[in-house]
């Protein structure tokens, strides 16, 4: 078994510890955007020194130490522009006392209410999203502009507006009342289940997953859940992650090579998960609803593919019928894409291939690497190997992520050798 790399090591402890030393400074300091850049710059010391020096014994109260001392020059500077000088060493010794901070003084349910601070009303869902996504869950930009569907320099835009928007809100580092949370609800579990899928599926980089996202938007949404025991589409979104997560193990060779779900070893996946997703989901699918909502429906196609033996024995009847029921909620061409999926297991490929055809004029998907794979399998599976070749080699040159364009260069090798 290989060990991790020095320097990514370090990468990854820096993205586990981002959002957390950002809550203990938010907490103390009371300014998120001002808090933002002097983690921003601590991180960027720690990158600089750690696999020079190497890491330090309490990574995060390192961090924090140094993020404290940039904010604190930060205050001073502000303080003698603003001629305030007697002011601040009146009325902030407390922001200025704990420089030294270690490990004892993360609290990681921070990360939970820096969760809900960032989905603000103040600012529109997606911007809130974005900045949450960029502060909690750790994305760079350019990742959240693809789960997006944007340029990076949209999002860029989008997120410097929305820290505008939580400077000028005056919003309190504190958890919000139940018709707050209510309000900011619906973006707090949609930058989970983002952040979830960056780490499940790996926009780009060597390796199909993040297990530190993975496992940071599970614990996260279990205290969301913690928090809203009855509410049944945060039981569905938890479900969903267990029930997807559970199959992990099975989805990379020995080699890290990407393993489609029709071709894994089904004995490798998580039981337990398994067991859990699907009792959170059928409980809350019997509460008194309206009707299931988007994860609930997500995490019953998951609990579909889940409960199958194998990979012959999957319910593709129901799982469409799930994927008509999710298109009638969601605007998602990623749904859209998976229906058709669907529609050609019952169907036949020629029926998923004409549900295709609309999907070309979505700006969202315009240089989208799955909207070619996905072609390219129901062309294979049309018996058009010639044309599916060319698709899979066209989408293994779009997409960024290397496990996933080794998979779609290797079917495309396979394919045309057969052909």
């Amino acid at each position: 078994m290989t060990s991790t790399p020095p320097d990514l090591r370090v990468e990854l402890l820096l993205r586990d510890f981002a959002p957390q030393v950002l809550g203990a400074l938010v907490r103390r300091f009371r300014d998120f955007a001002a808090s933002e850049d002097a983690v921003q710059e601590a991180l960027a010391a720690a990158a600089a020194q750690w696999p020079r020096d190497g890491i330090p014994d309490q990574p995060r109260g390192w961090l924090v130490q140094v993020a404290q001392r940039r904010m604190i020059d930060h205050v001073r500077s502000e303080v003698a522009r603003r001629g305030r000088e007697a002011a601040f060493a009146e009325e902030t010794p407390l922001a200025v006392a704990a420089a030294l901070a270690g490990e004892s003084e993360i609290d990681p349910d921070d990360t939970l209410l820096l969760l809900f601070m960032c989905c603000h009303p103040a600012l529109s869902p997606a911007s809130a999203i974005a900045l949450t996504l960029r502060a909690v869950g750790g994305l760079t930009t350019a990742e959240i502009a693809k789960a997006f569907l944007v340029p990076p320099s949209t999002m860029a835009q989008r997120i410097s507006r929305a820290k505008q928007g939580i400077k000028a809100s005056g919003v309190r580092f504190q958890m919000p009342d139940a018709r707050e949370r209510a309000q900011r609800l619906s973006s707090v579990l949609h930058v989970l289940y983002l952040v979830f899928n960056e780490g499940y599926t790996t926009s780009a980089g060597p390796d199909l997953h993040r297990t530190d996202l993975s496992n940071e938007a599970i614990r996260l949404t279990r205290a969301v859940h913690r928090l809203l025991p009855g509410d049944g589409e945060v039981a569905g979104l938890l479900a969903l992650m267990l029930l997807t997560d559970a199959r992990r193990a099975a989805r990379t060779g020995p080699g890290g090579e990407l393993i489609p779900l029709d071709e894994q070893d089904r004995t490798r996946w998580d039981a337990q998960a398994i067991t859990e997703g699907v009792g959170l989901l059928s409980a809350a699918l019997r509460r008194p609803q309206r009707g299931p909502g988007e994860y609930q429906l997500q995490a019953a196609i998951a609990a579909v593919h889940d409960e199958a033996p194998r990979a012959e024995d999957t319910d593709w009847p129901q799982i469409l019928a799930l994927y008509g029921m999710l298109l009638r909620l969601s605007d998602n061409p990623m749904v859209a894409l998976n229906h058709a999926i669907a529609t050609a297991m019952v169907h036949g490929p020629q029926a998923g291939l004409e549900l295709l055809t609309p999907l070309d004029d979505d700006e969202r998907l315009r240089g989208h690497h799955r909207l070619d794979a996905v072609r390219a399998h129901l062309l294979e599976r049309a018996g058009n190997r010639q044309a599916a070749v060319a698709l899979y080699r066209a989408a293994a040159e779009k997409t960024t992520s290397i496990p996933e364009r080794n998979y779609l260069e290797m079917r495309a090798a396979r394919l045309g050798a057969a052909t």
